[in-house]
């Protein structure tokens, strides 16, 4: 397996830790969160159900989870899924194939900061699931995906978080830190990508400094809930 080069970029090596990872994401994400993951996304799906939305951007699609969900539960919902990484949006790809949704999901290469595939004010909702935190320039992205935003457009960010709880957050530390590393090492043979879960956590910001960004960018009526004892946290924005 490729190793990692300290002199690439951030975004440089968050593409090569997925393309590492990709056949053996879709296993592990459901294994290390328990299946919590997949209630989170119902979640988000919901959000987009009451929107009324006609066009989609899932940012960071990965192999496509939120994607699918959203177009299976959503009628005349078409899904724009991008995404930095070629492996992951082969595994997306055969996904979207075996359930018949190729005419409602388009997948595409691409990097958040710089979506040149997108016109302006083109999208009714912008979803980010897990993905960033691994944004190499968190401002940039962000304006972004406000540029690509309709006016009164919504943002849709499920993101994993530092639990406020003491015994909870002990808790978390211990999983994440100790065990998760160890199986993602077993099953994936990439121990920095689950090394690099943690820490990616542990250095996006808190719940509050990450809305006062978004309203920075010009988001407005922004608002967080917190997920499963504050393990991650659902934002929506409105542009």
């Amino acid at each position: 397996m490729k190793p990692y080069n300290e002199e690439q970029t951030k975004k440089e090596q968050v593409e090569q830790m997925f393309d590492n990872i990709a056949p053996t994401y879709d296993k592990l994400n459901h294994i290390l969160s328990f299946n919590i993951d997949r209630m989170w996304r119902r979640r988000v799906v919901r959000i987009v159900q009451r929107s009324n939305a006609q066009r989609v951007m899932d940012i960071a699609t990965g192999t496509g989870d939120l994607a699918i969900a959203m177009a299976k539960r959503v009628e005349n919902l078409h899904i724009l899924g991008v995404d930095l990484s070629e492996e992951m949006l082969r595994v997306a790809e055969q996904k979207v194939h075996r359930q018949g949704l190729d005419g409602r999901i388009e997948l595409t290469k691409g990097d958040a900061e710089n979506l040149d595939m997108v016109a302006d004010e083109s999208m009714d909702i912008v979803t980010v699931a897990f993905g960033v935190r691994n944004f190499e320039n968190l401002e940039k992205g962000l304006v972004e995906l406000y540029r690509a935003l309709k006016p009164g457009g919504k943002l849709v960010v499920l993101e994993f978080s530092i639990p406020r709880n003491r015994l909870v957050r002990w808790v978390y530390a211990q999983y994440s830190h100790r065990l998760l590393p160890r199986i993602g090492a077993m099953v994936s043979k990439d121990r920095q990508a689950y090394d690099y879960l943690p820490d990616s956590v542990e250095e996006f910001p808190a719940p509050e400094r990450f809305m006062d960004i978004l309203r920075s960018v010009g988001f407005s009526s922004v608002k967080a809930k917190p997920q499963s004892f504050g393990i991650a946290y659902i934002y929506e924005a409105t542009k």
